[in-house]
């Protein structure tokens, strides 16, 4: 029998050390629940150094995560740079397995673990960050049984993520990152709510992370193949059926919400055209340069015949480098209307 009451879930990115040091310092020190952090970090990170920080606010034991580590109630585990962070039988599972949502660790892998094995005893925490990473998490949890509380986006340094939940996912409550600590104190006085049965799809989601690789029969039963391609590896894309932020995976496992999935397309255009460029640019001074060589012998034929190719190409580059600055534009115009 486990001895915790909640696992509660924090999810954050950009500006995120800052807010969850300031949620934690307002936990309660006989806080009956274990809680898991997944912090987006550059894989140069020192999770210890920030463990260090977080201890210096509460007097929880703080922790990075390691593998089979056993979750114990007045703990917090941060997720280490680099791994995604799941929970199963009452321990912590470490894996390397693809990105989702070009992180790792994901909110998403977390949140989704966690509503699977520990249901209507989740809640779940998204403060500040950018992108969308927590929103199919957060839905995971509120589709177990589960608590949803965001941050108010107004509130927060970086507003997309907790914007996102709310645009996709019905949560319990968005309030002011000082709030929170009270509203999950409040909480874990009252009755937890009703158990319910975790989703066959949800369970089939994190069976794939936890091994790695999609079992394309069991892919099948949670999304239709799609005309679209993994950026991260060139496989094809299946889309999930019925999720409310629209996400994409492939057979090895990638995850792309997607907004993030346009982002990334958009992305591989630009460095298409920039090979372009750069291979036309080449080409151009190769023909002068042989014009050069051809005017110096005489060859005043050739040498012009070397000009006027140059010229032309020269043309295509000024197109081409037009094509990509309208690119960016439309894609900075889409980026305002959308934020």
């Amino acid at each position: 029998m486990e001895e915790f009451r909640n696992v509660i879930v924090l999810g954050a990115s950009a500006g995120g050390i800052a807010a969850l040091s300031s949620l934690i310092s307002g936990l309660p020190d006989d806080l009956d629940a274990a809680v898991l952090v997944v912090l987006h970090l550059s894989r140069k990170s020192n999770a210890d150094i920030i463990i260090t920080g977080f201890k210096k606010q509460t007097t929880l034991n703080c922790q990075v995560a390691s593998e089979g580590a056993k979750i114990r109630k007045r703990h917090l585990y941060l997720a280490p740079p680099e791994h995604h962070i799941i929970v199963r039988n009452g321990q912590i599972h470490l894996t390397q397995g693809p990105h989702e949502n070009k992180y790792r660790p994901s909110i998403d892998v977390l949140f989704r673990s966690a509503a699977v094995h520990y249901g209507h005893r989740t809640i779940g925490v998204v403060l500040t960050g950018l992108l969308d990473d927590g929103t199919s998490g957060m839905s995971a949890i509120k589709k177990a049984g589960g608590i949803c509380i965001v941050q108010d986006p107004s509130d927060a340094e970086y507003g997309d993520m907790p914007q996102s939940v709310l645009n996709n996912t019905e949560v319990d409550y968005k309030v002011s990152l000082a709030m929170i600590p009270s509203i999950i104190e409040v909480l874990m006085s009252r009755p937890l709510p009703p158990e319910q049965a975790v989703p066959v799809e949800l369970q089939i989601e994190a069976d794939i992370t936890q091994n790695l690789m999609s079992d394309l029969n069991q892919l099948k039963k949670i999304a239709d193949r799609s005309d679209f391609i993994c950026p991260d590896c060139g496989g094809g894309l299946w889309a999930v059926k019925d999720d409310p932020i629209h996400r994409y995976r492939c057979h090895t496992g990638h995850v792309y919400t997607e907004r993030l999935l346009a982002e990334e397309q958009v992305q591989g255009i630009e460095e298409s055209l920039w090979v372009s460029i750069r291979m036309l640019e080449e080409r151009r001074n190769l023909l002068l340069l042989m014009r050069t060589h051809d005017d110096q012998a005489g060859n005043l034929q050739l040498a012009e015949a070397n000009q006027g190719r140059a010229i032309e190409i020269d043309r295509h580059i000024k197109r081409l480098k037009q094509v990509l600055t309208k690119l960016v534009s439309d894609v900075r115009d889409s980026e305002q209307e959308n934020s």
